[in-house]
């Protein structure tokens, strides 16, 4: 597995291309809803993405203070359903974490989890601060780590 992080300004328009269907095929498609993937916020994102090959895997978004959240944040984290099971969504995160502690210097990074996935992250040190809300018609709550 090959792993590569670029803000939006260097993806190319086939990195680009992938990033969307991935995400298309799994949070519309896979998990049957509807919503507007393209919220405007991949432009101030540095994508960090998974490639088997030459084909992506898995991708997730990083961001800043003040974008998502008054914290640092990562979201739309995916991995393909062929490439599951293979530590490919822990790495990203791991690597994403790193990268937005030493690069960024950020040390409380908040994300909303899809309920389901509360185990994985707390398993990576993120503890819930909210209550459950429905986000797009699916289960979420808020977590940090610190």
């Amino acid at each position: 597995m090959q792993y590569t992080m670029k803000p939006f300004g260097a993806l190319t328009t086939i990195e680009l291309y992938n990033i969307l269907k991935l995400r298309e095929e799994i949070f519309v498609i896979e998990q049957a809803c509807i919503y507007p993937d393209i919220d405007g916020r991949d432009e101030v994102a540095h994508h960090l993405m998974a490639f088997d090959g030459d084909t992506l895997v898995g991708c997730l978004r990083i961001f800043g203070r003040g974008v998502t959240f008054e914290e640092a944040s990562i979201g739309r984290l995916v991995v393909s359903e062929r490439h599951r099971s293979r530590g490919i969504a822990r790495a990203l995160m791991q690597q994403a974490l790193a990268f937005l502690r030493t690069e960024l210097g950020e040390t409380h990074v908040k994300i909303a989890a899809q309920s389901y996935a509360i185990p994985f992250y707390e398993s990576l040190g993120f503890e819930i601060v909210s209550e459950e809300y429905l986000e797009d018609g699916i289960a979420h709550v808020d977590m940090v780590c610190s």
